[in-house]
């Protein structure tokens, strides 16, 4: 299978670099393919499921957050403010947050407030359902 170059960058780290397969991203019109010799694009990532072959046609997987992709000339980039493999996602800590968000959006403070506490949850329960769907165990 051809592959292309990719740079998944985290805002505290590069996620992974190198050669791919195919790429499925979260968007807001949904999930997005990439394969070999796409057209020039620039889209906003959304929370969701990030999903890629890597150029020995192994699957990887990971929960991530908003950022944005831009593919130029065979090559493609990827923003992305935060991102996690199923393995490093605390569950705990992310059914915490979720709770913590549902309460700040229940307070009704202001509109910032609510817009944030709701992307927060956002995050948390993306978190969580990444987690459950591609660990078999809890750990």
């Amino acid at each position: 299978m051809s592959t292309f170059h990719v740079d998944i960058l985290a805002a505290d780290k590069p996620f992974y670099q190198g050669d791919c397969q195919s790429l499925r991203v979260p968007t807001s019109g949904g999930q997005y393919g990439i394969l070999a010799g796409h057209r020039n694009m620039i889209a906003a990532i959304v929370p969701g499921t990030l999903r890629f072959r890597d150029g020995d046609g192994k699957e990887q997987v990971a929960a991530v957050s908003e950022g944005m992709m831009k593919v130029e000339n065979g090559k493609v980039l990827l923003l992305i403010d935060s991102m996690e493999r199923p393995e490093e996602i605390d569950a705990n800590r992310a059914r915490r947050e979720a709770e913590e968000a549902r309460e700040a959006i229940l307070q009704k403070e202001s509109i910032q407030s609510y817009y944030t506490a709701q992307a927060r949850m956002t995050r948390a329960l993306n978190r969580l359902k990444v987690k459950e769907q591609f660990m078999i165990n809890d750990q």
